[in-house]
């Protein structure tokens, strides 16, 4: 999603990989919630701050802080089996 740039955004959260990176977006796209995620990565030492600092972090606007994080919290408590298990 495009940041609003009339709109203050706060970093939220370090999301730990790329993979957590897509699911996260592709939630918060679906939800309407805006934000953007900003990669560590730095081709000039070769990602050697992802490795130290999470692969980036996710900011969005302070009023979509607790819904932000609580997504994050369920992606992270969930096991592999609960994410892919189909009712």
């Amino acid at each position: 999603m495009e940041p609003d740039h009339t709109i203050e955004y706060v970093k939220i959260a370090v999301l730990d990989s790329d993979v957590e990176s897509q699911i996260v977006c592709s939630i918060l796209d679906d939800q309407g919630i805006p934000y953007f995620a900003r990669s560590y990565h730095d081709t000039a030492y070769d990602g050697l701050f992802q490795v130290q600092k999470g692969w980036g972090e996710v900011c969005a606007p302070v009023e979509n802080k607790d819904e932000i994080l609580e997504i994050i919290n369920d992606l992270r408590n969930k096991t592999a089996p609960e994410i892919t298990q189909q009712d």
